[in-house]
């Protein structure tokens, strides 16, 4: 009897509650985040320097271009994609499409985060970045930059364009309604007082 009365009370105890192992999942995968971004802190200011130095080939022409390129695009599209993740969140089947936009929007912005990590960050490999920047890719920095600000102008621009358009097909869809009733009162009160004869 007590060896059966036991065992319940020991499988019941044994077992985790789910806010533990929600807890132990969420710091395992703090921790695992933490990693991967040191790992990738080390690796990722000096490939990428690389990387844009390759593309400009020590020329001011290409590392202005291509800054202004990434800069531009770069933003541009990630905040598009933010956009249409926010207008689509609530329609019908609008929270797959909402979170593939986010994905596209991080995976975008990406080569702007690799540029701004080398401009920002403290450790070796963001110096080394910066110097390999400066050396093979020559005015890349400020170009980016400088192509930020051009994609941030030009989204508040689209979005009072396209929000003024809201607001003028909303006021003429308001001005015909209350326009109709106006038009169809007389004409119903007209046949009211003159019936056909």
């Amino acid at each position: 009897m007590t060896a059966e009365g036991t065992t319940p009370t020991t499988t019941t105890t044994t077992g985790m509650p789910s806010w533990a192992k929600k807890s132990i999942l969420i710091v395992v995968g703090v921790l695992a985040l933490v990693i991967a971004y040191f790992i990738l802190a080390a690796f990722l200011p000096r490939w990428w320097s690389i990387r844009v130095g390759n593309l400009s080939d020590q020329a001011f022409s290409k590392g202005i271009s291509w800054g202004l390129t990434f800069g531009t695009l770069c933003t541009l599209v990630p905040l598009l994609l933010f956009t249409v993740a926010w207008a689509v969140r609530k329609r019908r089947g609008g929270k797959v499409i909402a979170i593939i936009a986010l994905v596209l929007a991080v995976a975008t912005a990406i080569p702007n985060l690799l540029t701004l990590s080398i401009v920002l960050g403290g450790n070796n490999a963001s110096h080394a970045g910066e110097r390999t920047l400066d050396t093979e890719a020559p005015g890349f920095r400020g170009a980016s930059l400088v192509g930020a600000v051009i994609a941030i102008v030009l989204f508040a621009l689209l979005t009072f364009v396209v929000v003024r358009g809201q607001r003028r097909r909303a006021q003429k869809r308001l001005n015909a309604a209350t326009t109709n009733p106006a038009a169809s009162g007389p004409t119903q009160g007209t046949t009211g007082a003159f019936p056909p004869s």
